[in-house]
């Protein structure tokens, strides 16, 4: 017997079943802009803040989830191919839509301004962010709540 099969059914419950098993990079594809990802958040990991390392500085050389790529000597930001696969490393640390459930956005962030509290979750590097307020982790926020690099939100 031959059935009908509807690619949109199939694609849409393997959305569901990826979402379900915590692994989505099918719907994390489809939320998460990547132009917004290499404009503006990863210049965020290049920059120099008071009292602390660039997020660069420790994170392409780190062996825990957030290992950014090395860029070559001399090199000022990442090429393409880089970004790509920092996008897909980043991407894999946010849930869509929703900041603060993010663990990317919530390691670096305070505790007392909501920040992951456990002890054994502390950001060696220092709290990056003093507050949700703070320009930089708006800017992470946008993202995760689908900014796309023309300035629209939301898939």
């Amino acid at each position: 017997m031959i059935s009908k099969i509807h690619p949109k059914k199939i694609a849409a419950s393997f959305v569901v079943v990826a979402v379900l098993c915590g692994n989505a990079p099918f719907a994390v594809a489809q939320s998460l802009d990547f132009e917004f990802f290499k404009t503006r958040v990863e210049p965020i990991f290049l920059k120099r803040r008071a009292d602390h390392a660039r997020c660069s500085g420790c994170h392409a050389a780190s062996t825990n989830l957030l290992r950014l790529e090395e860029m070559a000597p001399g090199s000022a930001s990442w090429t393409e191919e880089q970004s790509r696969r920092n996008f897909e490393t980043v991407s894999k640390l946010v849930v869509p839509g929703n900041p603060t459930t993010s663990r990317f956005l919530m390691h670096a962030l305070a505790p007392e301004a909501g920040g992951d509290p456990s002890p054994t979750g502390l950001h060696q590097g220092g709290r990056q962010f003093a507050s949700q307020n703070d320009p930089d982790w708006q800017t992470l926020a946008e993202w995760v709540r689908g900014k796309k690099a023309g300035g629209a939100s939301g898939p």
